[in-house]
């Protein structure tokens, strides 16, 4: 009985390794591993794009075609004769006398040609204030905001010409007088794309070229244009209610 009692008991279990040293009856002794928590990964550094800034096919294609184009009339304002850019000029000229006629043509027509070429500082404000504009609020749209200040600021500009020339302020050669160019369109994208931007931003590029127009209309070399880029600067500030709604709808 003695060594049947022996084989059947069994040694006693070796503590589990995560009890041994404990003592007994005292309460709260084991206390839970410490859980490892994962990093989290490093937000990614978002590098800037700079050819974001120029149009592109795909991205910006009203931009882009209108920048083509408007190349394509450069290169004819410089490389043909004078003779032939002096008509294509005068007939595509929002004077009085044309937009009496036929002022559709005249005035989409007149917004083909950069006055001064692709060297002048407009036309590097179309391709840079156009893009920005038209990945905000659409191409569309884009064209609705510089067909909007190209035609009203030509209208208050040309007509204020026809009532001096009526009234005997100005001569009759007036009413003939050459104005075309992408100047007014420019002016009112630059006002509109301020209402999008930043404060930090809006507010010195406001001042920055409004200054600029300013400084034109002191100098008096051609005040009916410099009054009609102020125009279309004070009717693009007008859109920002409009676009800001439009850049919402194309951000949803």
């Amino acid at each position: 009985m003695e060594n049947a009692a022996t084989a059947d008991a069994k040694p006693l279990a070796a503590p589990l390794p995560e009890v041994s040293g404990l003592l007994d009856a005292l309460p709260r002794q084991r206390v839970p591993a410490p859980t490892v928590t994962a990093p989290l990964p490093a937000p990614a550094t978002r590098l800037p794009r700079p050819w974001r800034l120029l149009p592109t096919p795909t991205g910006t294609p009203f931009t882009f075609g209108f920048a083509a184009l408007l190349a394509v009339t450069s290169l004819i304002t410089t490389y043909a004769s004078p003779s032939l850019v002096y008509a294509l000029h005068q007939g595509s000229s929002t004077d009085v006398a044309h937009l009496v006629r036929t002022p559709v043509l005249v005035l989409l027509a007149s917004a083909l040609w950069v006055a001064g070429g692709l060297v002048s500082p407009y036309a590097l404000c179309f391709l840079l204030v156009l893009t920005a504009l038209e990945r905000r609020i659409g191409g569309a749209r884009t064209a609705v905001v510089f067909l909007l200040g190209h035609v009203l600021a030509t209208l208050a500009t040309e007509g204020t010409v026809g009532f001096a020339v009526l009234f005997g302020h100005l001569p009759d050669s007036s009413l003939h007088r050459l104005d075309y160019g992408i100047s007014f369109g420019v002016a009112t994208s630059v006002g509109a794309l301020a209402g999008l931007v930043r404060p930090w931003l809006r507010w010195p590029m406001l001042l920055l070229f409004g200054g600029m127009l300013l400084e034109d209309l002191y100098e008096f070399t051609d005040p009916m244009t410099n009054w009609g880029h102020l125009i279309s600067l004070a009717i693009g500030v007008s859109t920002w209610p409009m676009i800001r709604r439009w850049a919402r709808a194309s951000a949803a």
